[in-house]
């Protein structure tokens, strides 16, 4: 008998099985003897097939056809012998390589595979749910490879996966026919029968997910839970569906709320796990939840943000973009941090890609507005917004751009991550990862031709140099940095390195800021202020030395009555009570308080000879400048924040 070398170059051709019961005998009982043959011809003897004497006669043939030039595959000669069908030839080479390519032409997936994977995931992933045997579900995908894609699957499913590849082309209107056929199955159809779409289903109760509240949902999660003796797993398994969509309503209250972060803090059993929102600055609670599920909550959100649920002693950061699960078009941004025992705690900030405020509605007064507006209309130069993390310096840099984006004006901005967006600006997402830094983008933006630089952050030397490098070649400069003061700040960039002079040369302006709650107009109360909070008021106004005497205090008192009392000269203070419109915390939304030291003649010396914060303090109070506390105090007397909110968030 000739030598079997074949090798059958059409290997991967699809199988077409008639019924999703003839694919699982595939799938679930494969011949062991063919999986081990090294070819073709042995594969097809051991599956019985065909004959030696039929393989030895093809072989031979083959052989001949060689001898003149050509040659065809061993199959496709056992075939036109009429030894085996094209069928049974197509599914012994799949059982014989272990993969299959299913052509799902004839196949009608089953009612319960359907009902766990909703219609709009199985159109916007590529995926057809075929059937459920045991544990386990087989789904046709157009990359059964995918793996952050079937870790989603498995978790949305709670079944193992047996992924196989889908025929070219036939995979998108084959889940079109598939959801197709059964839209109209009965409502009262029994659970798990159900598909996604159909009222009472699983995919219709997640659709639902907006209108019950995440508090609603914890609690049908806790209903739905085993016993205290149940493992975690047993949990996830009982209650995945209920899990994803309180995540998701969670999300939902959190854009609803105005909430700029939800923190989500698991603790050791019996500790429950406990979910709160970041509104108008402080940490509200807002759930909390069984400890029972705080391995599947946290995996749930890796999953989300595509990270890896395996690991969880390092730190990982990633986004989700909410649209995709059924949310409106916001970009979480994910960290996860270990914590003790093993567990971990995360941070999901939202970035809701807002439109930029206008300059006149960030909280500046008359007279820093007017000024800001004149710097940021000079050909060239440096601005910095400065103040700690989340205090809006991003949010005033867009409105400073904002004023000045025209038609006539290109404009650069590298930023990390892009929170708001602009139309007419360029604006580039920095990747320190791939080496894509602020550096790096500024290095690109001066050879393409920029009016305007907007720069993220000025982490580091050269980042700064590049900046200030650029601002004296004839471009506007913007950018932040994170100190606590405008005097501080230049104290700062001399420390890191900064050339004083280039340095004193470029700067036009540094803006620093607070962000402080503002008071609930529906629900505020207004008392008369006596002479004796309102000297205390200006005590915490003055500067402290000499400045602040008796006599200074009682001018600043009279000032204050004069420019906001009524026509007695009564002043009146607001004082923060609580109503529905502000969820009982006497506070809706934040407004800024601004410090704005201008580069004069007196600040680029006290630059150039690099001295003290304290010194430049002293040389911008004398020229005008007021504190963040000097302008907080100004607005309490408007009647748009409280004494409490100014105090915690300035200093003197």
């Amino acid at each position: 008998m000739p030598q079997l070398t074949d090798t059958e170059p059409s290997l991967l051709q699809c199988i077409q099985p008639q019924t999703t019961e003839s694919l699982w005998m595939l799938l679930s009982t494969p011949h062991p003897a063919i999986g081990k043959a090294r070819h073709l011809g042995e594969a097809l003897l051991h599956a019985g097939l065909i004959t030696p004497a039929a393989l030895a006669s093809s072989l031979q043939t083959q052989q001949q056809e060689r001898d003149k030039g050509r040659g065809r595959p061993i199959g496709q000669i056992l075939v036109e012998q009429h030894d085996l069908t094209q069928d049974q030839l197509r599914q012994v080479i799949s059982t014989w390589l272990g993969e299959y390519m299913v052509d799902p032409a004839h196949l009608a997936p089953e009612l319960d595979a359907l009902a766990l994977v909703p219609r709009t995931v199985a159109e916007r992933e590529s995926v057809l749910p075929l059937l459920i045997r045991d544990e386990s579900l087989v789904l046709l995908m157009a990359d059964p490879y995918d793996r952050v894609l079937l870790n989603e699957l498995r978790f949305l499913t709670q079944r193992r996966l047996v992924p196989l590849k889908a025929a070219p082309g036939t995979l998108a209107p084959a889940i079109s026919k598939a959801y197709s056929v059964h839209a109209g199955d009965p409502p009262g159809a029994p659970r798990g029968k159900l598909l996604p779409g159909a009222p009472g289903s699983e995919a219709a109760r997640a659709q639902s997910a907006v209108r019950a509240t995440s508090q609603e949902l914890a609690q049908n999660l806790s209903d739905s839970a085993p016993d205290s003796n149940a493992t975690e797993t047993d949990v996830v398994s009982e209650s995945d569906n209920t899990l994803v969509r309180l995540i998701n309503s969670v999300i939902n209250e959190a854009i609803a709320h105005r909430a700029s972060d939800i923190h989500i803090e698991t603790e050791p059993a019996p500790n429950n796990v406990r979910i709160r929102l970041r509104i108008d600055g402080d940490l509200v609670p807002h759930l909390e939840l069984s400890a029972r599920f705080r391995y599947a909550l946290v995996a749930r959100i890796k999953i989300m943000a595509n990270m890896d649920i395996s690991e969880h002693r390092k730190p990982q950061d990633g986004k989700i973009d909410f649209s995709r699960f059924g949310g409106p078009p916001v970009e979480l941004r994910v960290v996860t941090v270990p914590t003790s025992r093993g567990l971990e705690d995360v941070v999901l900030r939202l970035l809701a890609g807002a439109k930029p405020l206008p300059l006149d509605a960030i909280g500046l007064t008359p007279a820093n507005l007017q000024v800001m507006r004149e710097m940021v209309r000079k050909p060239y130069g440096l601005v910095l917004v400065v103040g700690p993390t989340g205090c809006g310096k991003t949010t005033t840099l867009h409105s400073v751009i904002s004023d000045i984006n025209t038609a006539g004006r290109k404009i650069w901005t590298a930023e990390d991550p892009i929170e708001i967006t602009q139309s007419g600006l360029r604006q580039v997402q920095v990747n320190p990862r791939i080496g894509w830094t602020f550096a790096a983008a500024m290095r690109t933006f001066l050879r393409a031709d920029p009016d305007v630089i907007m720069i993220g952050e000025m982490r580091d030397e050269e980042t700064s140099r590049i900046a200030i490098e650029a601002s004296l070649t004839g471009h506007l400069v913007l950018s932040t940095l994170h100190t606590n003061s405008a005097p501080e700040s230049i104290a700062r960039l001399l420390e890191i390195g900064l050339d004083p002079f280039n340095f004193s040369d470029s700067l036009l302006a540094i803006l620093a800021q607070r962000l402080v709650r503002r008071l609930c107009k529906a629900c505020r109360q207004a008392t008369i202020a006596d002479d004796e909070t309102l000297l205390g008021m200006a005590s915490q106004y003055l500067p402290s030395g000499c400045a602040n005497s008796p006599d200074t205090r009682a001018a600043l008192v009279q000032r204050w009555r004069k420019n906001y009392g009524s026509g007695n000269g009564e002043l009146q203070l607001w004082r923060r009570v609580g109503c529905k419109e502000c969820e009982g915390h006497g506070y809706r939304g934040r407004m800024g308080i601004h410090e704005l030291m201008l580069s004069d003649e007196a600040i680029r010396q006290h630059i150039r000879r690099r001295a003290s914060a304290t010194e430049i303090r002293q040389a911008a109070l004398a020229a005008g400048m007021l504190t963040l506390r000097q302008d907080g105090i100004e607005k309490v007397l408007q009647g748009l924040t409280d004494m409490p909110e100014v105090l915690a968030a300035s200093n003197l």
